[in-house]
């Protein structure tokens, strides 16, 4: 395998790491934000909706940015705004300075979280086999990094403003050190080219004949299916403790397990994610992935009984683990010259779904059980598989294409 390649991967990796590893340290830190800030928990949750508006605009903004000047310019530079913005945050003083740090903040999240999506399709163009889930799993790690490293800041009682400071620094060394080593657009079509045919292989990256075209259905149909998977996605990260305290009165740190138990499957899927789709293709990762998902979270939601709900959980999270990364990886090569562009509407569509999820399952609760709103998500998943055929891939991605045996 060519070293640019492998250095291009290697660089791609540290920006996954760095972005997780970023948002879990505003994670970390967000009670003594909120106690500087002198804010209630109700007035936080609103200032949040900044949070996520801000990331939804970087990810519209930066895809035609990506396409136009190349994901090798515009990742750095996402990665640099995304960490200096990260102590905004620790600085503010009340809820008009936090709520314009968070806005901030969301911006260079949603720029790097596009951009480095594109440069992956790039890096997996390169080596034709599927990659993207591993990188996906890189930033699940740079958040478990996060919550050590801010746990043990927080024991030395260093203040939200002094460690997010160090770690912002951190984030921008980091970003200048692998910076050097992302992909050329032309070294990109290179690769491409030499282990294919050049009749077949789309250029990396090429240059965008109608920058105003419309965006296809096929990708608002990848987005509506992001939308899905993460609305599911985001049930878990606020609900999952609160279903097994609340539904079967668990005990706090026994709730807390189902949280973990999801994050834990949902790393280690991601991890084996890339081998299992080479193998049988991304059309069999999400359909049985998402049907995978819809059983375990409906044996979490049905279950009287601790254990069994906590393998629900588990089993929710292992089948979700490999479907956004393939969803990501269908819209960067549904058409090169527009990878970027075709990424933020699939990542933007998606966060707005990890947003509402949590925000719909709420006011489900007041007339329904908690446990029986869980199957909003069931839902969204057995939507998903039954529409799995969506990632199968095209003439667009000829590397791609040959793994696909479903």
């Amino acid at each position: 395998m060519d070293r640019y390649l492998r250095a291009g991967r290697l660089a791609t990796f540290a920006y996954f790491t760095l972005n997780g590893f970023l948002m879990g340290m505003w994670i970390v830190h967000i009670p003594g934000i909120e106690h500087r800030a002198g804010i209630s928990h109700a007035l936080l949750g609103w200032l949040l909706l900044l949070l996520g508006a801000g990331a939804f605009a970087g990810m519209q903004a930066t895809g035609p940015l990506t396409d136009r000047f190349g994901s090798r310019t515009v990742v750095p530079l996402s990665a640099a705004l995304c960490s200096a913005a990260l102590v905004l945050p620790g600085l503010a003083a009340n809820a008009w300075t936090l709520g314009a740090a968070l806005l901030v903040l969301g911006v260079g999240n949603g720029c790097l979280d596009v951009s480095m999506n594109a440069h992956a399709v790039q890096v997996e163009q390169g080596y034709r086999r599927p990659v993207m889930s591993a990188f996906h799993a890189a930033f699940s790690l740079g958040g478990v990094l996060a919550s050590l490293v801010g746990a043990r800041t927080l024991s030395w009682n260093w203040s939200p403003v002094t460690t997010l400071g160090a770690v912002a620094l951190v984030g921008l060394a980091g970003t200048a050190l692998a910076a050097p080593a992302l992909l050329r657009p032309a070294a990109a079509s290179r690769l491409v080219d030499a282990a294919a045919p050049a009749v077949n292989a789309p250029a990396v990256n090429a240059p965008v004949v109608n920058a105003r075209r419309k965006t296809p259905r096929h990708i608002w149909a990848l987005a509506t299916l992001a939308l899905m998977i993460m609305l599911s996605e985001g049930v878990a990260n606020d609900w999952s403790a609160l279903h097994l305290r609340n539904v079967l009165d668990a005990p706090a740190a026994t709730a807390a397990l189902a949280y973990g138990a999801f994050a834990t499957t949902m790393t280690l899927g991601r991890l084996l994610a890339d081998r299992v789709a080479a193998r049988f293709g991304p059309v069999a990762i999400l359909r049985h992935g998402a049907s995978v998902a819809a059983l375990g979270l409906t044996a979490a939601a049905l279950s009287p009984w601790i254990p069994l709900a906590l393998i629900g959980w588990a089993v929710f999270g292992a089948g979700l683990s490999g479907c956004i990364p393939q969803l990501f990886s269908a819209a960067g090569h549904a058409d090169q010259g527009a990878a970027g562009t075709n990424v933020s509407r699939v990542a933007g569509l998606g966060y707005l779904g990890m947003l509402a999820g949590p925000a719909v399952i709420g006011p489900l609760t007041h007339v329904l059980p908690l446990n029986l709103t869980l199957f909003l998500p069931v839902l969204c998943c057995v939507t998903a598989a039954a529409t799995a055929g969506i990632v199968r891939p095209s003439h667009h991605a000829p590397a791609l294409r040959e793994a696909e045996t479903v």
